[in-house]
C-alpha cells in the first residue's frame, strides 16, 4: 500500500532553505519517493486550515517512507528545515 508524506510549511528564511530545496530530492529518490505536489500555494476550500506551501511525497509503501524519515543522511536537512520554516508533517497510508 502506498504511503504519503504531507508537509505544510511557511518559509521563514528563504536563503537558508535553498540548501534543503537543492538536496532533498536526491534523498527522496533514494527511498523510491516521488513528488505528487511540490511547494504549491494551495487554495483552502473548507475549514480554517491555511497552509502557505504544500508538499506531498508518495512512497511505494509505508516502510520506504519510514526509512526516508529515519535515514541518518537526512537528519541534518530536517534540522535545517526546522530552523528555516514553520512546518507540520504527517504520514498517511493510501487506499488499497
Amino acid at each position: 500500500m502506498k504511503a504519503y508524506l504531507v508537509l505544510d510549511l511557511s518559509v521563514n528564511d528563504v536563503a537558508g532553505f535553498k540548501t534543503y530545496i537543492a538536496e532533498i530530492p536526491a534523498l527522496i529518490a533514494k527511498h523510491s519517493g516521488r513528488y505528487i505536489v511540490r511547494g504549491v500555494e494551495p487554495t483552502t476550500i473548507e475549514g480554517d486550515w491555511a497552509p502557505e506551501r504544500l508538499v506531498i511525497i508518495e512512497f511505494p509503501e509505508r516502510k520506504k517512507a519510514q526509512a526516508f524519515l529515519d535515514d541518518p543522511d537526512i537528519q541534518d536537512l530536517f534540522k535545517l528545515r526546522h530552523a528555516t520554516t514553520t512546518s507540520k508533517l504527517l504520514l498517511a497510508d493510501g487506499c488499497t
